[in-house]
């Protein structure tokens, strides 16, 4: 299924929903201050499914049965977001003005199969709200827009199985023309869906290249694959239901095996503290810093330092010092938000990527990450027997968008200078980049 792209934490101080991509009052979308043509675009596709709604509701009978199979596949999507949710992340983050592919069709088109359509339609609406409720990765209007195409969708595929069957009937009815019927509608659902998705990109996007907006293939295949196991997800629930459990397993086994090996390769993680490293650091913040721009949100970044490091590897160790790096490596990760990034740029220098943070969220962030490297009581391995390393403190540059800096160069030069300041001002403290005017 395509979408627009545009570690849980073990203790934390604020709740993950405190700032997000947007807000859901319509009034306040970054809809409304792009191109006129974006928005009459986004919202004939959402008025369009809207009607699509409406016109299902009306002489809908809806069985017992269809409850329980509506839901099986509510829950089967829910577990499915949140075993995939991290890599999930990361893709989406990597997929910035062209088109993103999940694999929400298994439960979707699997709910055009056998549940009357409004049914459907609830399946879609509630796997993308729980899906932006966990990634906050899209604004809301995009990911309206993105349910939207999946309604129109949805229908496409339901006016070819009942033109294509032969009593009418609009869901699977077997056969070989049931396959056909099938196919057909895959098809259908596929094609709308994408085309939609890609004119929404291409109007968004002018200036990116028309073969990032189509994507690439093997992203087709991976839809196909997609709807495919909607198709057998659906035979399932109708013949043999409990068999269904078994797919789940096997498809989240196969997801996280396929997906996680991919994507970590692909991360190019810093061996030692398993925190990106500079390079995709860099990758992703470009990519923020490009949403941050397009959707007028905030973006804070960080640029941490830890203080006296050097006497730690003269005292104990280059092994101990490693190991120290990786325990304020996992305090950093276990202290922010699932949507924040952190990276480290090389030695005991860090990075954090904060999206739709405020420049006080930034600093309080900034506050807070401190406070916790200073409590830190770390034990290393040293020649001489087990040691513990206490009094770790470190300084921290904060820089926002668009307030500190208008590039990611800018960033983080004001977020280094900062850094460089509380060092020579004591260190153990938090500077905050000034203000700049845009040119």
């Amino acid at each position: 299924m395509l979408i627009i792209r545009h570690c849980r934490p073990k203790r934390r101080r604020r709740r993950e929903t405190d700032v997000g991509a947007g807000s859901w009052s319509p009034a306040r979308w970054a809809l409304w201050s792009a191109p006129s043509v974006v928005v009459g675009y986004v919202l004939a596709v959402d008025a369009l499914a809207i009607a699509v709604l409406g016109g299902s509701l009306v002489g809908v009978d809806i069985a017992s049965g269809d409850w329980i199979r509506f839901a099986a596949l509510a829950a089967g999507s829910a577990i499915h977001i949140e075993a995939g949710r991290e890599i999930d992340r990361l893709r989406w983050s990597a997929a910035e003005g062209a088109t993103y592919v999940n694999l929400k069709a298994m439960w979707v088109f699997a709910s055009v199969l056998i549940l009357p359509l409004p049914l459907a339609i609830a399946i879609t609406a509630l796997s993308y709200l729980h899906s932006w409720s966990r990634l906050r990765r899209s604004a809301p209007h995009r990911n309206v827009f993105s349910a939207s195409t999946v309604v129109l969708a949805s229908a496409a595929a339901v006016v070819c199985l009942t033109t294509l069957n032969p009593d009418g009937h609009p869901g699977y009815t077997g056969g070989a023309i049931g396959l056909v019927a099938v196919s057909v509608a895959a098809t259908a659902y596929w094609f709308i869906n994408y085309t939609l998705v890609v004119g929404a990109v291409v109007l968004s996007n002018p200036d990116s290249s028309a073969r990032k907006a189509l994507g690439q293939l093997s992203d087709q295949f991976l839809v196909a694959g997609a709807i495919g196991l909607g198709i057998t997800t659906a035979a399932l629930l109708i013949y043999q239901p409990w068999l269904a459990v078994a797919q789940l397993i096997t498809v989240l086994g196969l997801h996280r095996a396929l997906l996680v090996g991919q994507f970590q390769t692909a991360a190019r993680t810093d061996s030692n503290t398993g925190l990106a490293n500079t390079v995709f650091w860099h990758e992703i913040a470009t990519k923020e810093l490009e949403r941050a721009r397009n959707n007028h949100t905030p973006l804070g970044v960080l640029y941490l330092d830890l203080d006296h490091f050097k006497a730690i590897n003269d005292t104990h160790g280059h092994l101990a010092g490693d190991q120290v790096l990786k325990a304020v490596a996992a305090e950093l990760k276990h202290d922010v938000r699932t949507g924040d990034l952190v990276g480290r740029l090389g030695g005991e220098e860090f990075a954090i990527l904060l999206p739709n943070a405020s420049p006080d969220e930034t600093t309080n962030a900034a506050e807070r990450i401190r406070r916790r490297i200073a409590g830190l009581v770390i034990t290393v391995t040293t020649q001489r027997g087990p040691a513990t390393v206490d009094g770790l403190t470190c300084s921290i540059g904060a820089a926002t968008y668009p307030t500190a800096g208008h590039t990611l160069d800018g960033l983080l030069l004001a977020a280094d200078t900062a850094t460089y300041t509380a060092k020579s001002s004591g260190r153990n403290r938090v500077i905050t980049a000034p203000h700049v005017h845009a040119n």
